[in-house]
């Protein structure tokens, strides 16, 4: 089974992900912040990780950079930033830091599943 961690420090927005990728059949982790998700990642390193922008502690770009330079796997999650950033130099940004693609939020299965499809998550 593929496991996915949510990244979000909003817990509808975790609630919301977590039913969407268990009935995408994946297993599900959840950290509020980039801090919490990076110990996570320590601990079994991620198939995919949908991932928030701004979040207290560790915001999205910051954490995405330093797992991108993990000595450990940090180079194989697939990573779609959940966002309602729309700004172009803003996702440019994050693609930069190593975002695979962005999701505008709010968003649905529908939305989720063709984005993972077009990643090669699924």
């Amino acid at each position: 089974m593929k496991y996915c961690l949510v990244v979000d420090d909003s817990s509808i927005v975790r609630k919301v992900a977590r039913r969407i990728m268990e009935d995408l059949e994946f297993a599900v982790a959840e950290a509020e912040d980039g801090a919490q998700a990076l110990e996570l990642c320590r601990q079994t390193m991620p198939d995919l990780i949908l991932l928030d922008w701004s979040m207290p502690v560790m915001d999205g770009v910051e954490f995405l950079a330093k797992l991108r330079q993990a000595e450990t796997g940090g180079d194989r999650p697939k990573v779609v930033f959940c966002t309602t950033e729309n700004d172009v130099a803003q996702i440019a940004k994050a693609m930069r830091a190593g975002a695979d693609d962005y999701l505008m939020k709010p968003f649905d299965r529908e939305l989720v599943e063709a984005k993972l499809q077009e990643v090669g998550a699924l």
